[in-house]
């Protein structure tokens, strides 16, 4: 009888601490989801300056290497299911949408330069279906 109720208590406590742990490692996972799109949802529908879409656009391409998303044979990323972002910028004076890929390989220094005191906005973010990450952003520019 003693074996019965001393191997019922281990499997109850296995059972507890299994649950414990998945929760757990839900709650973190769902903590890191939020924390990582609020970096990019604080720019949503919210003026900022070129040299503030310069850190936007390193952050972007930062998440994409670590990611080790694919690139096509023009250079832009492949977007996945999970874990991959996209930004264009439109650059109102010339009625141009850039893509992430074009500004950082002329140098996000050229972008800072040329529309570092300009202002932008961002006015679109898309997140992905299966991981809830943010997928897509889109900025325009607002004031030269």
């Amino acid at each position: 009888m003693k074996k019965v109720v001393i191997i019922i208590t281990v499997l109850l406590i296995c059972i507890l601490f299994s649950f414990s742990y998945t929760y757990y490692t839900y709650q973190k996972n769902r903590k890191e989801l939020a924390s990582f799109n609020r970096g990019y949802e604080a720019y949503y529908e919210k003026q900022i300056s070129g040299t503030d879409l310069a850190t936007v656009i390193n952050k972007v391409t930062d998440n994409n290497t670590k990611n080790q998303v694919a690139k096509d044979e023009k250079g832009k990323y492949i977007e996945n299911d999970s874990d991959s972002i996209k930004l264009d910028i439109y650059i109102s004076q010339n009625d141009t949408k850039y893509s992430v890929e074009q500004i950082y390989a002329l140098g996000t220094e050229r972008f800072v330069q040329s529309f570092g005191t300009a202002k932008f906005k961002c006015t679109k973010i898309e997140y992905h279906d299966k991981s809830k990450r943010v997928k897509y952003l889109l900025f325009e520019q607002t004031s030269i």
